[in-house]
């Protein structure tokens, strides 16, 4: 199969494409005829990890989408020609989705309802999980108020189609114009410009008798804000790490009794994973998501699609599989 690789990590120089072999599914796996994938950060950030290799080479990529083309020992064989989305193809494994075939566990290859498009489908995995999980570990939030930082970055975008879905009342923040319009039209009540000097009272009054989550995408810019603005006990889920790590206010968590609870999609429970799984579905089968703009890279520009994302350009990154 066609598929772009890396033989040791470093930079996007390191990406190579050409033919590898193909795999073939396991016990409980599938293959999957992939027709696009999506880049994620994680996805640069484990290729520039000076960590040693785990095989000989490596095809990177979490997220992608295609077809079922076959089934290993134990698994339906009426999957196969299935639509699916699959998540987390890279993880721990060789064959990420950045191929023309990816190799995944059957519970990892989710059925793409009717009517949604497959670039859509390709980019919920990583983006969308996060968001589950950032929104839902600490119980429900219909009728909170849930502030999301980032509100048109991937998880931030995710985090408030799903908030809104779940009842939550949702402020979000954004830098620019621009991005204001991509999280309104996802479903935020209110969009401020954390840039701007107001935007601290912005927030509290948006938020009315206080914040109760907060999805946090820069703790280490951010704490100070959050914590004028969250109620006593409430939570702040932080899903990424800058290369300069916060100062935490210890006494002042503990006086406000403040959630810090930190997210890592690798570490999720096989149940956790499926909770997400099934309420994405359900939110594509109402028509309650939508996906951000896209930008597209053949899979022979493979390391500048990693380029886009690392230069955090606007939308989503996804490369076409021939």
């Amino acid at each position: 199969m066609l598929a772009a690789f890396y033989v040791q990590r470093g930079t996007s120089d390191v990406l190579q494409v050409g033919e590898v072999a193909t795999p073939g599914p396991g016990v409980g796996e599938v293959r999957v005829r992939l027709q696009v994938a999506a880049v994620n950060p994680t996805d640069w950030k484990s290729r520039s990890n000076p960590t040693p290799m785990d095989f000989d080479y490596q095809v990177p990529g979490q997220d992608g989408a295609g077809v079922i083309e076959a089934v290993g020992p134990g698994v339906d064989i009426g999957r196969i020609g299935e639509r699916v989305w699959v998540y987390l193809a890279a993880a721990q494994r060789q064959f990420g989705t950045a191929a023309q075939f990816t190799v995944v566990p059957s519970r990892q290859a989710v059925a793409i309802p009717d009517g949604i498009p497959t670039e859509q489908a390709a980019a919920l995995g990583v983006p969308y999980l996060t968001a589950y999980a950032c929104l839902m570990s600490d119980g429900p939030i219909d009728g909170q108020t849930v502030l999301v930082h980032g509100g048109a970055g991937a998880v931030g975008h995710a985090a408030v189609q799903l908030a809104r879905r779940a009842g939550a009342h949702v402020i979000a923040t954004v830098s620019g114009e621009l991005k204001g319009q991509i999280a309104a039209a996802a479903g935020a009540h209110v969009v401020i410009d954390y840039t701007d000097a107001g935007a601290v009272d912005a927030i509290a009054g948006a938020a009315r008798a206080g914040v109760d989550r907060i999805i946090e995408v820069d703790l280490t810019a951010n704490l100070d804000l959050d914590l004028a603005v969250l109620v006593p006990w409430g939570v702040i889920a932080t899903y990424a790490a800058d290369a300069v790590d916060p100062t935490i206010p210890v006494r002042r968590l503990m006086v406000a009794n403040v959630v810090l609870r930190f997210m890592m999609l690798y570490g999720f429970s096989p149940a956790l994973l499926g909770e997400g799984t099934r309420e994405i579905t359900a939110a594509l089968e109402a028509r309650d998501l939508s996906p951000l703009p896209t930008v597209h890279f053949p899979l022979d520009d493979i390391a500048a699609a990693h380029d886009a994302v690392q230069s955090r350009t606007l939308g989503k990154v996804l490369v076409e599989l021939p």
